[in-house]
């Protein structure tokens, strides 16, 4: 097994990473450990005192440090963002461990045409289970416990929809997911295409595949083709634009969106992380305490 051995860094929390909604295949192990697939590895990141232990059979640690986006300067982003924001400022001082992942295009497609109107937990179960039908058995290098890599376009292209009804619990995204893979494996979507065009125009390719609206563009946006000026509108930042930036007022997501990328440009996509983080969170926490109340 490798290890790589991360110290000085003040931009890498484990828990801000794989929990700020990006990313759904990852195992929290304690609290600041978690084992993730990325490919075909199945790793393990973990905070040790002042440094972050990557571990795994990996081959090459430039994969991983570029997994994890080692190469970007998270302390000038948050200086930049918070400089003349106080929202944005504790939102960042909460999760300002978050970085965003280079996941693979073609399964973030996927996760995220799965997530439209879901919960976390079904959106990664359906995942789990699209993966052990239809994906490769990993090498597990920590347990006995089973992994499998994500399936390739051709695999769920040629799926049956009342298959991964019955079996994923996808429910009525089973046939947008066949649908999607196979637009993939027939070329009509090509992400390194996708990568070098305006976002009018991955807009118009990627809003005729079936489970596709806006909030799910934006997504595949950010954390498939890495383009950080967008800015996805969920419930949890909805919820925090209207609560903490427009005094409680009631706007729709398109506004929001657009007045999210106007405030944030180019660090749209990390300002949303902080800020859906944040409320996220935050509203765990609220609800745990008077659930606790409660019972008293």
């Amino acid at each position: 097994m490798n290890k790589i051995i991360l110290k000085g860094q003040t931009s890498f929390v484990p828990s801000h990473i794989f929990e700020c909604g990006q990313a759904f295949r990852w195992k929290k192990l304690d609290e600041e450990t978690y084992r993730f697939i990325f490919r075909d590895m199945v790793l393990e990141a973990r905070a040790i005192d002042d440094a972050i232990e990557i571990a795994g059979d990996f081959k090459d640690e430039k994969d991983i440090l570029n997994y994890f986006d080692l190469n970007t300067d998270y302390d000038a982003i948050k200086k930049t963002l918070s400089a003349n924001d106080e929202v944005i400022r504790k939102a960042i001082d909460f999760g300002g461990g978050m970085r965003i992942l280079k996941q693979d295009p073609f399964e973030t497609y996927i996760s995220f045409i799965i997530s439209a109107n879901n919960q976390i937990k079904n959106i990664k179960n359906t995942i789990k289970k699209l993966s052990q039908m239809y994906g490769k058995k990993l090498n597990n290098p920590f347990d006995e416990e089973e992994y499998y890599a994500f399936p390739s376009p051709a695999a769920l292209s040629n799926a049956k929809p009342e298959d991964i009804k019955e079996y994923a619990r996808a429910g009525f995204r089973s046939e947008r997911i066949v649908i999607a893979s196979k637009m993939v494996q027939e070329g009509i979507i090509n992400f390194e295409e996708l990568k070098e065009r305006s976002v009018d125009d991955i807009r118009k390719t990627l809003l005729e595949v079936p489970g596709i609206g806006e909030k799910v563009f934006q997504c595949i946006l950010l954390f498939g083709l890495g383009r950080t000026d967008s800015f996805p509108v969920d419930v949890w930042v909805k919820r925090v634009m209207e609560e903490l930036y427009y005094g409680g007022e009631e706007r729709n997501k398109k506004l929001i969106q657009e007045d999210g990328m106007r405030r944030f440009g180019d660090l749209s996509g990390y300002a949303q992380q902080y800020l859906f983080y944040y409320m996220r969170e935050n509203y765990k926490k609220m609800k745990k305490e008077e659930d606790e109340q409660d019972n008293k």
